[in-house]
């Protein structure tokens, strides 16, 4: 049985993805309506710029860690796939329940690592403690026996040595099944898979993309993580083989990934628009109070110093609805700017209104990289000011824009009241009279 710190953990993830599920908890807790809830976005009910081509682009773009909304898009659509099949072909791969899960788990515990003390064996030599071994115990510069970085820096250069590149095609290998027997070796598993069970050829293909140590899309998991899936999967194909990996993933995207694609999405103007924005929130602000400022020295009555209201009011809601992510003219014809991806797109319907991601992208061989994209050079070479003036496009999305509208109207609110109080101060102060 694993440790109980580990089975606390993989519980909590399952109850907090249960009542994700079921009760929508997540989306409350982070603000987000039921309308733009993640299982929603991965079912094509959302429109743009929500959809799960979006949710995509954002993770790959922004957070760097689409593997993970790949592999589970994958899965869904695998597990529906073995729904379908006949009762004769899934009896040749039977489910992996949870106590197996759970054994394989605890069997791949890693083991405390001794290490010699000098000292200790120095005052201990020619004496009956010894008894002609060594003696170990724990480092003191490591109470926790735990393997030094450089050790573990050179493991991991021996192994990229071993296999060359990241890239599958560069790895030495000549099909996937060789990667993903190489993988069963790492982890210590010698025979080989049944090869007569359903869909083997495509397992084989995903331990090659997601589950191999150095695959081009591989999942952020524990080395024990990844020892406990691969011992499931040399024995079935059912779907439940990839529990406590599926796990870890659908956590990563319900808790932490989709409120964050959530919040960057509210964001109506790229990030020189935004600054931009902020810039004129604060013009507008230093303007008020210098004209309140010399209104307030002159010998004007008050009712003079209520004008600046006004440059007070705009700047104030500019810059909080900025500092918030939104450029309040764009808002106003619920715009948002085109992302740069989509920019030099040359079928720019084709990746704003897709509603689905290809199954073809799931077990592609390419990794996440985006660098060397063309959009990334010819992006660049653009100037400040013709960013913040870029292409513009009509919000789809009804909750997203009462997200925004509620934003504008905080920012309205605040811009008034703030307004009211710096007036109202520079109001009751005497008049200076000094021209």
């Amino acid at each position: 049985m694993p440790s109980s710190r580990d089975s606390s953990s993989i519980e909590e993830k399952e109850r907090s993805i249960d009542e994700s599920i079921n009760s929508g908890t997540s989306c409350m807790s982070h603000g987000i309506p039921d309308a733009l809830s993640f299982d929603r976005i991965v079912s094509g009910g959302v429109c743009p710029p929500c959809t799960v081509r979006d949710f995509m682009n954002y993770l790959r773009y922004i957070e760097h860690s689409a593997e993970n909304l790949q592999f589970f898009l994958w899965f869904r659509d695998y597990s529906a796939r073995w729904a379908q099949l006949p009762a004769s072909e899934k009896a040749l791969s039977p489910e992996w329940s949870r106590e197996q899960a759970e054994t394989a788990f605890a069997a791949n515990a890693p083991v405390r690592p001794k290490r010699e003390n000098a000292d200790v064996t120095a005052a201990l030599k020619d004496t009956d403690f010894t008894d002609g071994s060594k003696v170990y115990v724990a480092d003191k510069t490591d109470p926790f026996g735990t393997p030094s970085k450089s050790s573990e820096d050179e493991k991991m250069r021996d192994h990229m040595s071993d296999h060359g590149s990241s890239n599958v095609q560069t790895l030495g290998y000549s099909t996937h099944e060789s990667i993903a027997d190489q993988a069963f070796q790492d982890a210590g598993l010698k025979w080989k898979p049944f090869t007569a069970q359903p869909y083997r050829d495509e397992i084989e293909r995903i331990i090659a993309i997601y589950i191999a140590d150095c695959s081009p899309r591989e999942l952020d998991i524990s080395a024990r993580d990844r020892a406990t899936v691969l011992k499931a999967l040399q024995t079935t194909t059912h779907p439940t083989a990839f529990r406590s990996v599926l796990t870890t993933v659908e956590y990563t995207l319900r808790r932490q990934a989709h409120p964050n694609f959530i919040r960057w999405t509210i964001c109506n103007g790229n990030r020189p628009r935004v600054l931009f924005a902020r810039g004129l929130g604060v013009f507008g602000i230093i303007a008020g109070f210098i004209a309140d400022l010399l209104i307030t020295l002159s010998s004007a009555s008050r009712p003079w110093r209520v004008i600046p209201f006004a440059a007070w009011f705009i700047g104030i809601a500019t810059l909080i609805a900025a500092w918030k992510g939104m450029c309040v003219v764009l808002h106003g014809l619920h715009h948002r700017h085109i992302r740069p991806w989509e920019l030099f797109s040359d079928d720019p319907d084709d990746v704003l209104d897709e509603k689905d991601v290809s199954r073809t992208s799931f077990t592609s061989e390419s990794t996440n990289s985006w660098e060397d994209e063309p959009w990334v050079a010819r992006y660049g070479k653009r100037n400040f000011v013709r960013k913040i003036f870029d292409r513009q496009i009509w919000v789809q999305e009804p909750a997203l824009r009462q997200i925004q509208d509620t934003i504008f109207l905080q920012a309205i609110l605040g811009g008034f009241v703030l307004s009211a109080i710096v007036v109202g101060i520079f109001c009751a102060v005497p008049r200076g009279n000094f021209y």
